[in-house]
């Protein structure tokens, strides 16, 4: 108990420090979340029930693996308007690759995923080449790729999936023995251990500021138990969905590369300076090209993951919201406007908000002008959390 006592009495130091820094992290986020789920919860019991947690899960996947690639592009500082289109490119070229002409579902998934590669990495060397700004140049990506949909979806306009094929089965597949939502649940909180000590170790033999065991203990603790408090939740229902399982698979992937990396440090480098990596000899072009590859990439397998939740493409996808809720997803999970700051957990958190506000709607009866609303007043929130923070940092010489 006193070593408990501790922790929280050194985690409650660490928080001053950072709040008067301007260094609050996910914690505004996490605030949110919980008052939106909450209320809702408050206005129909339904709304943490197994059923819709289950439901939630799936729903962030599409949309949230499209913010994880917006989080790139956000950490230079700059900002892709293309990422819808493309999505809807990469799932029009495997629906006409694979029910038009036959071509095996796993040939068709990897053209559609390189299809979205080849046009970020496109969209990335112009930016970096010809020094516009990449608002520019993704908008007419925006117009391009969209262009270039329709072209692919002909006079058809709309293409059935294989409910039984593999892109299909993404989003309705479940692991319903619940050792594997359990056993998942043990292995990440393991893995959050292990790395967190062996960072602790490294900092401690390098003699730099690191965290202490007891915190380590504590914050392993805290993840533990609110990764089987979920899985708990869904094998009440269908168990563990695949589609949630890759989605988490890949964002923990691309934080490891965005923070134990080369390329990682790279790229925040270059979101607090662009002018400074140049001096440093970093090459902005090729971390510019990968960034926007990265992008691309993740915005077609998004595309797949949406076409997967409907079963079908057609001349309306990647179209609608789907590019104001990717971005502000990555927005209002913390990664600031301003570059260098965030990860790939801030789409995580903040396509929560957005989907967690979508389905307690959905299931009050309220209408959707009321939830876009709602959606932006948390986004300008964001925002002006995010302006106020950068200031505050300027004033203690951390920006």
């Amino acid at each position: 108990m006193r070593a408990v006592a501790r922790a929280l009495e050194s985690a409650v130091t660490v928080f001053r420090r950072k709040l008067s820094a301007g260094e609050l992290g996910s914690l505004p986020v996490v605030l949110v979340l919980a008052v939106v789920w909450i209320t809702f919860q408050s206005l129909n019991e339904n709304f943490l029930s197994p059923r819709n947690l289950s439901n939630l899960s799936v729903d962030i996947v599409g949309t949230g693996l499209i913010a994880v690639g917006i989080v790139f592009v956000l950490l230079l500082g700059e900002l892709d308007l293309s990422v819808g289109s493309i999505s809807g490119l990469a799932a029009a070229v495997f629906a006409v690759l694979n029910v038009n002409h036959g071509a095996p579902e796993w040939l068709a998934l990897i053209v559609a995923v390189l299809a979205g590669t080849v046009a970020g990495t496109v969209q990335g060397y112009s930016i970096a080449r010809t020094r516009v700004p990449a608002f520019v140049v993704t908008l007419a990506g925006l117009l391009t790729w969209n262009g270039l949909m329709l072209a692919i979806l002909g006079d058809s306009g709309t293409v059935n999936l294989d409910e039984n094929g593999l892109i299909a089965r993404l989003t309705s597949y479940y692991f319903t023995q619940d050792a594997v939502a359990y056993g998942l649940a043990a292995l990440a909180a393991g893995a959050y251990f292990l790395a967190c000590d062996r960072d602790r170790r490294r900092r401690r033999a390098l003699d730099m500021p690191h965290r202490s065991l007891r915190g380590i203990v504590v914050r392993t603790t805290g993840l533990a138990a609110v990764a089987f408090a979920v899985a708990y939740l869904l094998n009440r229902f269908q168990g563990l969905p695949l589609a949630l399982l890759v989605f988490l698979v890949m964002v923990a992937g691309l934080d490891v590369m965005l923070r134990r990396t080369h390329y990682g440090r790279q790229v925040y480098a270059l979101g607090g300076s662009v002018e400074a990596s140049r001096r440093a000899s970093l090459s902005v072009t090729w971390v510019q090209t990968a960034v926007l590859a990265v992008s691309g990439t993740m915005a077609a397998i998004g595309g797949l993951f949406l076409a997967s939740r409907i079963t079908s493409v057609s001349q309306s996808s990647g179209s609608g919201v789907l590019l104001v809720n990717a971005i502000a997803a990555a927005v209002i999970g913390g990664t600031s406007l301003f570059g260098g700051r965030g990860t790939t957990w801030s789409a995580v958190l903040g396509m929560l908000v957005i989907q967690s506000i979508a389905s307690g709607m959905a299931i009050t009866d309220t209408p959707p002008a009321v939830q876009f609303i709602i959606t932006g007043g948390v986004l300008f929130a964001a925002v002006v959390i995010d302006a106020l923070s950068r200031r505050s940092q300027e004033s203690h010489g951390r920006a």
